[in-house]
């Protein structure tokens, strides 16, 4: 069934409701529903009128979360079909014009659609190479995938795409019923789970199909280009360090070591598996490696015990805070995690840490940081600070989660 097809839901909201969505935010919590025509069903197109039966927005309907209308489109009424994906889709694409221009587009990572920040709520598609991930975050999407991964599919003229979803979507029936599968290969083929692709010039592997989020960490690509600038020379400790994007920039850089913490033994082969795709590099093959595996909580306790310290440490967490009762207990991971960097940074190091947990804002973020340092007796000194690549654009405030400094230790 086309999306324009869809039964529609007449729904009232709130004024607050309604002043946000005219104000061009994506989200409409249940909180903010006055009325609803009918029950609908997950992925009907619900659309929003004024007190006066005027139409305000359009959007996806999904009753089984806080955020019961995913908007699509707000201002004056237009059908959601297949000519409007296409337009949504070239849009976003006309944003990423430096991936897709370059001379090595075929073979680069990149976020081509970014959910509600390219005004398709709750539905990511990044690009590895020739292969396309598209990865749901609402149930609500899967009455309109066949048509939505058609026009991806058309629009990049990758040779397959793979699909993922949460784990929320996965939990809901309609993802059965839908006869869906995480990591199943919607369009083409796939000769292998995985794929290699260039970031900064480097080369890394993703599993597509098996990967967290959808294989790799694209967010980051200007933070560890950046960290590859400052590495020469330096021992480097990059905690956290998932499949290895600021091990492999940091060695690229001419990082006399690298020391390389996370808790999953099967992510650290990873690491070591991306380094020797970059061993033609003179800087990487000559770069001292360790992968060490544990908790970064007390990994970073027992190299401070040891004595250990380092030039340049990274320290990037998963996000700490799904839900805003995670928040206290995320900040204190975030002011935890500066105190027991501080003791393993030398004198004049520089400390990369990040945050993707939208739930603290950047403000806040950099507070818990430099108050945590001052606290511990070495106040940082603030170079810069950072947060989102240009392929993941900032549509709205909730969508602005990546935020990264680099400070000077005393």
């Amino acid at each position: 069934m086309a999306a324009d097809e869809r039964p529609r839901l007449a729904v009232r909201l709130t004024p607050d409701g309604l002043r946000q969505v005219r104000g061009g935010h994506p989200w409409v919590f249940e909180g903010s529903i006055r009325s609803v025509g009918a029950e609908g069903r997950s992925g009907d197109l619900a659309v929003v009128f004024d007190d006066k039966r005027r139409f305000a927005a359009i959007g996806l309907w999904d009753p089984g979360s806080p955020i019961r209308i995913k908007i699509l489109h707000q201002g004056s009424p237009r059908p959601i079909d297949t000519g409007f994906w296409r337009e949504r889709i070239t849009s976003a694409l006309d944003l990423r014009q430096v991936f897709t221009a370059a001379s090595d587009a075929s073979q680069l990572g990149y976020r081509v659609v970014s959910g509600e920040n390219d005004g398709l709520p709750g539905l990511v598609a990044d690009r590895y190479a020739d292969v396309l991930v598209v990865k749901v975050y609402s149930a609500a999407w899967l009455p309109h995938l066949d048509d939505v991964v058609d026009q991806l599919a058309a629009a990049t003229g990758v040779t397959a795409v793979v699909l993922r979803g949460s784990r929320l979507v996965q939990d809901d029936p309609m993802w059965a019923d839908a006869g869906c599968r995480d990591g199943d290969v919607v369009r083409g083929r796939l000769e292998d789970d995985t794929i290699r692709f260039r970031e900064n010039g480097l080369w890394f592997d993703a599993d597509v199909r098996h990967g967290q989020k959808t294989g790799h960490f694209l967010d980051q690509r200007a933070n560890r280009a950046a960290v590859r600038d400052r590495a020469h020379g330096k021992d480097v400790l990059d905690v956290f360090c998932s499949t290895g994007g600021f091990t492999v920039h940091a060695a690229a850089g001419g990082a006399a070591s690298v020391t390389s913490v996370d808790l999953s033994q099967p992510t650290l082969r990873m690491v070591e598996h991306n380094l020797f795709l970059n061993d033609d590099r003179p800087a990487v093959r000559s770069c001292r490696h360790e992968a060490v595996a544990g908790d970064a909580f007390q990994v970073l306790g027992r190299l401070a015990g040891e004595g250990r310290t380092f030039d340049l440490v990274v320290v990037d967490p998963p996000s700490f805070a799904q839900r805003q009762a995670d928040v206290p207990g995320a900040e204190r991971a975030y002011r935890r995690l500066t105190r027991s960097a501080l003791r393993v940074i030398r004198e004049g190091g520089t400390l990369v840490q990040a945050s993707c947990s939208s739930r603290v804002p950047a403000d806040r973020f950099f507070d818990l940081v430099a108050s945590e340092a001052d606290a511990a007796g070495r106040p940082l000194r603030l170079r810069t600070r950072t947060g989102h690549d240009i392929d993941h654009p900032v549509g709205f405030p909730e969508g602005a989660y990546l935020k990264a400094g680099f400070w000077i230790a005393p």
